[in-house]
């Protein structure tokens, strides 16, 4: 057995595994492949143990994050969190595991996140002000502080004029992203993770590499230039960690922002409105 599948297996034994199936009965057409996908994940072994919620409505994505962070949070202290289109490095677990042991008395930091943009000379290890949703993990303390009322949120920043900050300098519209869940135009929990991280003064810990690969950004199955601005190859080592400076890293929060303000807008805005389409329909 190869070091990678070694490692993956111990880690994965150390955790209990925790996944949510949900179907739309109106949409008959979904039938086959959701009975496909539930015939697999009932196949799932090397967890601690696995326990398998499936529901005939759908939810939405943000009732199903929410409501599954608060039920198993509120058991186990802490959660690791993985939407079904995330490819992880076989180190994911172990890293994700290690990090929330370091950090766990540290109020400062409020989660842990497995993804990060390919950005060249980038840290071992960094902070980053907020919280993200591609691959992350946090403790009960952090989610304590999670506001689902959008409009409270845009107050306060509204209020501390601090939405420039909050759309890192301009360089992506969390702001209006956050105004559209208000309205009704999508229904983001990632946008006010966010902002109640950073309302918060919070700070994210972030690999140098990345531990996690989303593939669900292209409904198509074909590359094109926003889909592949986001790809990444995954680390095949596991992230050092160690004790770093308890403060956002200016230089990585300053590279963050240059990749933001390049991204390809209209294409890939366009897919996130599909997706998020899909998942609210």
């Amino acid at each position: 057995m190869n070091e990678h599948r070694t490692c993956n297996i111990e880690h994965s034994t150390s955790n209990q595994a925790y996944i949510t199936s949900e179907t739309d009965d109106r949409r008959q057409t979904t039938d086959d492949r959701v009975r496909e996908v539930r015939e697999y994940i009932r196949t799932i072994r090397g967890f601690k143990s696995v326990r398998i919620v499936e529901r005939d409505t759908n939810l939405g994505l943000a009732k199903s994050i929410i409501s599954g962070v608060a039920e198993v949070i509120n058991e186990y202290g802490r959660i690791i969190v993985l939407e079904d289109d995330m490819v992880t490095s076989p180190y994911f677990l172990r890293y994700m595991n290690e990090a929330l042991e370091l950090y766990e008395k540290e109020d400062k930091v409020i989660s842990i996140h497995g993804y990060v943009y390919p950005i060249q000379d980038l840290p071992e290890t960094f902070f980053i002000k907020g919280a993200d949703c591609w691959g992350w993990a946090t403790w009960k303390r952090g989610w304590d502080l999670f506001e689902q009322d959008g409009k409270k949120l845009l107050k306060k920043l509204e209020d501390g004029n601090l939405t420039s900050e909050f759309d890192n300098d301009g360089a992506y519209p969390y702001t209006k992203m956050l105004r559209d869940q208000i309205r009704g135009k999508n229904n983001s929990w990632a946008i006010r993770w966010y902002a109640s991280a950073f309302l918060n003064d919070k700070l994210t810990l972030y690999p140098g590499s990345s531990l996690v690969k989303n593939i669900g950004l292209d409904d198509s199955g074909t590359h094109n230039d926003s889909t592949d601005y986001f790809n990444v190859e995954l680390i095949g080592r596991i992230p050092e960690l160690k004790n770093i400076p308890m403060e956002r890293n200016l230089e990585a929060s300053r590279k963050f922002r240059d990749f933001l303000v390049n991204i390809p807008k209209p294409s890939f805005f366009s897919r996130i409105r599909r997706k998020a389409k899909r998942l609210l329909n």
